[in-house]
């Protein structure tokens, strides 16, 4: 990461079945109550969880890193979990930027058990033209993509495409209603329960990997 520092927060249950190092995605950090209950349930789960900060974040910017930067930062982060690991498989998973970045820094050669995308932003709202696809091809390790239906980061016709494609070692799970953070309209959870939430499914994916 050349100079800088980021923060990163690390909790590891007796025994640990795998460690799952988690990115934030672009609008908030990694102590937003989506990923402290996510992180907090994959803990109770036997998964222990590190996860990190980008730069930008670090520093107070709005805006995201620039992919060198951003794979810089995701080889770090699971340097760092690899040396407190017990040598259980290390996955990469991330919140929409934090996960394309992920699977970003797999294309360049990071090593990883597998990939968890937690809202995979496949195009920007409104342009699914605009496709950020192409790295994914060339992917091999197992892969799960937790996707609410009414994403507008992700046209459910065109994620599954785009998985299909991929081939076997992608999988798509989908949380019926749910919109890029996974809230569901006329549901009322705060973010931390949400985030709770979706760490179940995740949960059975690495599970049944191993």
């Amino acid at each position: 990461m050349g100079d800088a520092t980021v923060s990163a927060a690390y909790a590891r249950p007796d025994n640990a079945s795998a460690t799952l190092v988690v990115a934030h995605g672009a609008g908030a950090g990694m102590e937003h109550p989506f990923l402290r209950g996510f992180t907090d349930a994959m803990n109770d789960d036997g998964v222990a969880t590190l996860r990190f900060n980008f730069p930008y974040r670090e520093a107070g910017r709005k805006f995201p890193d620039r992919p060198p930067a951003a794979i810089s930062t995701w080889r770090a982060a699971m340097a760092a979990a690899a040396e407190r690991s017990g040598g259980e498989p290390l996955w990469a998973c991330g919140k929409s930027f934090g996960g394309r970045m992920a699977s970003m820094a797999v294309a360049d050669g990071m090593q990883a058990a597998g990939l968890v995308y937690l809202g995979y932003p496949l195009h920007p709202p409104g342009k699914p033209e605009k496709l950020r696809d192409e790295h994914l091809y060339g992917l091999t390790l197992p892969m799960l993509f937790l996707q609410g239906t009414k994403d507008t980061f992700a046209t459910p016709e065109l994620l599954e495409a785009v998985v299909a494609k991929i081939g076997p070692a992608a999988t798509i799970q989908w949380v019926e209603g749910g919109g890029h953070s996974f809230e569901v309209a006329g549901r009322k959870r705060d973010a931390y329960d949400i985030g709770a939430f979706v760490a179940a499914p995740v949960a059975a994916f690495l599970r049944a990997q191993h």
